[in-house]
């Protein structure tokens, strides 16, 4: 091998990233703490939304609509040429169909595939059916965010096993235990009773998400008048009780905090008694180690990845079950403060630096391949 070729194997590669979906929630996260700490030469995206990252040397404009022929046919194909990137990272199954370098690809689910029942037409389960095969054929590497994604994908799709590789996602270092003094506002501003006792869900109505089981498993819970079960997302900003909740006779029990800050969050985490995710399916489940992080007790489905994010410190029930549900929320509803030692130490297995070092690990083998 001749002193150029040496060189050219040390160097740090070019490495590119889509990351439109930055301030997305989900993977949006994600792309939020690999932009820090994976190394990335360029950027691709709406330059407002990059601006935080002049880390990166270089942004390139992408402004499109995501899983669609439109962004096929916005991606800017000649200006990434033009930079020459070693390797683009798509973070999701969204990849550019006419690009011709190499790519590292994540996938952090297969939702479409496996509860096609759940898609609004036909049409959009053929679209991922084919956008994941395609991955599966083009991406040179493909990371998955947990073993059961990666079981889903080897599942659907024949090929080669070697070329994925796991790499669990991170908790963010602002989940962390609070004094009762920094989250007390929060029983005044979401007219939270002090005396009762908290059960906390984080998501949307999503189908998949289950939340009318979960609605269910906590009308037959016993001892459900001494608790409010806090309904925290997007989903509930403004969203009057449905009919399930008045059918159900739970509708004072329960409380609609709607869309709330990251700092909101953090303490919604940390006030409550009980975190619960009746989820039927999860490519990994951030805010299991989120609660988790802040101290809080969870319980959750024993589907797909769930159960490798909560490993043993978490309590499991079966989401198709109500009665699954309720006996899980019953038992656990005094847990809080019980296993702190253990929480503590399963979630230290999850940082996002970690992450962005098997990313890097992942990056550097194309690049030398």
């Amino acid at each position: 091998m001749s002193n150029t070729d040496k060189k050219d194997l040390e160097k740090a590669p070019k490495i590119a990233i889509d990351a439109r979906m930055v301030n997305k929630s989900g993977i949006g996260t994600c792309i939020q703490h690999w932009l820090k700490d994976v190394g990335y030469s360029i950027a691709l995206g709406d330059p407002k939304e990059l601006e935080p990252y002049s880390n990166i040397p270089k942004h390139i404009r992408f402004i499109s609509s995501i899983y669609g022929y439109k962004e096929q046919l916005k991606f800017p194909y000649q200006a990434l040429y033009r930079e020459n990137p070693d390797i683009l990272h798509v973070p999701h199954c969204n990849v550019p169909l006419f690009y011709r370098g190499k790519m590292l690809v994540t996938i952090h689910d297969l939702t479409h595939l496996v509860y096609p029942e759940f898609l609004p037409f036909k049409l959009v389960h053929y679209y991922f059916k084919f956008i994941f095969w395609f991955v599966s054929k083009r991406a040179d590497k493909i990371i998955t965010v947990s073993e059961s994604t990666k079981r889903d994908l080897l599942r659907f799709y024949k090929m080669d096993e070697s070329k994925i590789t796991v790499i669990p996602l991170g908790v963010g270092k602002e989940f962390v235990k609070k004094s009762p003094a920094e989250i007390d506002y929060l029983y005044d501003k979401f007219n939270i009773p002090r005396d009762k006792k908290i059960l906390l869900y984080v998501g949307n109505l999503l189908p998949h998400k289950n939340l009318n089981m979960l609605l269910e498993g906590f009308a037959q819970m016993q001892g459900r008048e001494n608790c409010r079960l806090v309904l925290v997302g997007k989903a509930f900003d403004g969203r009057s009780k449905e009919t399930c909740e008045k059918d159900l006779g739970i509708e004072e029990f329960t409380i609609h905090a709607g869309m709330v800050s990251q700092e909101d969050l953090v303490n919604f985490y940390n006030i409550a008694d009980l975190f619960v995710l009746p989820s039927l399916y999860e490519g990994f489940g951030l805010p299991v180690l989120e609660s988790l992080a802040c101290g809080t007790p969870v319980v959750c489905s024993n589907t797909s990845s769930l159960p490798e994010v909560g490993g043993k410190v978490a309590k499991y029930f079966d989401p198709q079950d109500a009665s699954s549900i309720a006996r899980a929320l019953e038992n656990s509803i005094d847990d809080k403060g019980k296993h702190d030692d253990e929480i503590a130490e399963w979630v230290s297995h999850f940082t996002w630096e970690a992450c962005a070092q098997k990313i890097k690990a992942q990056l550097g083998a194309l690049y030398k391949e």
